[in-house]
This record gives structure tokens, sequence and C-alpha cells, in this order.
């Protein structure tokens, strides 16, 4: 019988077909990637017919043949002097400096937090005090305190990551249940065991969700801190070209910042599927 089932499952492979019907899910996860590409497209065909035909001023709007060739200019050649993954690169290092010293903070510091009622209280005030102001109203205090250099940057977008990741890691414990922590105790867990094994592990969703959120404070925060005291960087050679009124540099900087954060969110999303497949993504 057995033998039978395997050599009808080798003539369905060998013929391409098979059995298994379609997951709908799966067809309509499809269907919309299609209708996502299909808006970019056409979003693509009125921007070439309106700088083709001329509607709008090639001054404030480049034709993407423009465009294409300022990337392969600066790609060759550079900008300024510095190469484009120079450029690319002086972003990145700040962002990921900024968010694993947020996220190996920020995470512990809000688990004991969520436990303890009492160390809650007193970094609340704090929290809550800078979490509403817009970065760049104190980045002027950062630069006053730590000069122009990637440092006050980084400090910047540190605290832009610090506090979405700190209130995910507070409200993902409490929600968390007791049941969870004394069954755990229960079974031995106690002691950095219990938080590393059990508290870690079953709050990762969430705090993955978090770092989302994170990243899109951060890194819109790192493009505003690199157009007002920068010298590298993809936001600073946005700001330099629009001195010079080179819109077509500008175009390829803000489709080179779009394009790294759609990358960067879909890495994140991939290990929230990978740390939690039930949840639709």
């Amino acid at each position: 019988m057995q033998t039978k089932i395997r050599e009808t499952g080798t003539r369905e492979r060998r013929n391409g077909k098979s059995d298994r019907p379609v997951h709908p899910s799966f067809t309509v996860k499809w269907l919309y990637r299609c209708i996502s590409v299909g808006s970019l497209l056409a979003a693509a065909l009125i921007w070439a017919l309106a700088s083709g035909r001329g509607w709008v001023n090639p001054l404030f709007l480049p034709s993407p043949h423009t465009v294409w060739a300022a990337f392969t200019d600066i790609l060759h050649e550079g900008y300024k002097g510095v190469s484009l993954l120079s450029h690319i690169g002086a972003s990145m290092r700040r962002l990921f400096l900024a968010l694993a010293a947020a996220f190996a903070t920020a995470v512990p510091l809000g688990i004991l937090c969520g436990r303890y009622r009492w160390l809650r209280a007193i970094f609340d005030p704090f929290i809550e005090f800078y979490r509403p102001l817009p970065p760049l109203a104190y980045y002027t205090l950062l630069v006053l305190w730590f000069g122009i250099t990637d440092v006050s940057k980084v400090i910047l977008l540190f605290l832009g990551a610090f506090a979405p990741l700190f209130i995910t890691s507070v409200f993902s414990v409490q929600r968390l249940g007791g049941e969870v922590i004394n069954g755990a105790k229960s079974l031995g867990a106690k002691g950095w065991k219990l938080y590393v094994f059990v508290i870690f592990p079953s709050i990762l969703p969430e705090l993955l969700t978090g770092l989302r959120t994170a990243v899109g404070i951060s890194y819109a925060t790192l493009v505003a801190a690199e157009m007002v005291a920068a010298v590298s960087g993809v936001g600073w050679m946005v700001l330099d070209a629009s001195k010079f009124l080179r819109s077509d540099i500008m175009y390829l900087g803000i489709i080179i910042m779009a394009l790294i954060a759609i990358v960067i969110d879909l890495c994140i999303r991939g290990l929230i599927r990978r740390v939690s497949p039930w949840i639709e993504q």
C-alpha cells in the first residue's frame, strides 16, 4: 500500500500535477501583490507621460530617464567625491547603531518595568515627557552637547527608537498574564532563566512589531538629522542637491531612501513570520 502511494506521488510530480488544492489565502495574496505591482507600473507610466509630454516643468518633475542617468553617473563617479555606497553606508551605520542600542536597553528595562510597578513609576515620567516631542526639537541640544559628529545623530535616533520599544515591552509583559509566569515558576524557572527562556520568547512577536514602529520613527528622524547637520548620508545628498536645483538627484535620493526603508521593513516582517507564523503579514 505504501509503495503504491509513493508511486502515485512520483507519477504526479513527473506529470507536474497534484491533487492537493491551492490554498485560497495563497491565491488572494498573489492577487493583491499583482494589484500592487500594477499600481506602481501605472504611477511610473503617468510619471513618464507627464515629464515626457511637458505637462510639468522638468525642474519640478524630471523624467525617469533623467533620474536614471543621474543614478548611473553617481554610481560610477560618486557625489561630491564620495561614492553612493559610502553615503548609504553612513546612513545605515547611524541607523543600526541606534537601533541596536535601543533594543538592548529598552527591551530589558521595559520587561522589568512591566513586572514591577514601582520601577515603571520611576521611568514613566521621563519617557512620557520626551516621547511626544518632535526629535528635531531637542536635536539642537544634542548638537550643542555632542557636536555635529555622528554621536549626536546616533543619540537622536536612539531616543526616537527607545520610547516605542520600551512601551511595547511594558504592555507585552502586562498582557502576558500571571498564569504563564507562575506556571514556569512551578516547573523550576527562576531568576534570569525566567526572563530569557520564558518571558522574552513569549513577547518576541510583539517586540518585533514594536521594532517596526521604532525603525519607522528612527528612519524618518535620520533623514531629517542628515539634512540639518551632516556631510554624508543620503539625506544630506538630497539637501545638498536642492541647493543647486538638481531635482534629478533629489528624486534619486528620495527613491533610494524609500527602497531602503521597504527592504528593512520586509526583513522585520520576515522575522515576525518566522517567530509567529500564525500572524498574517
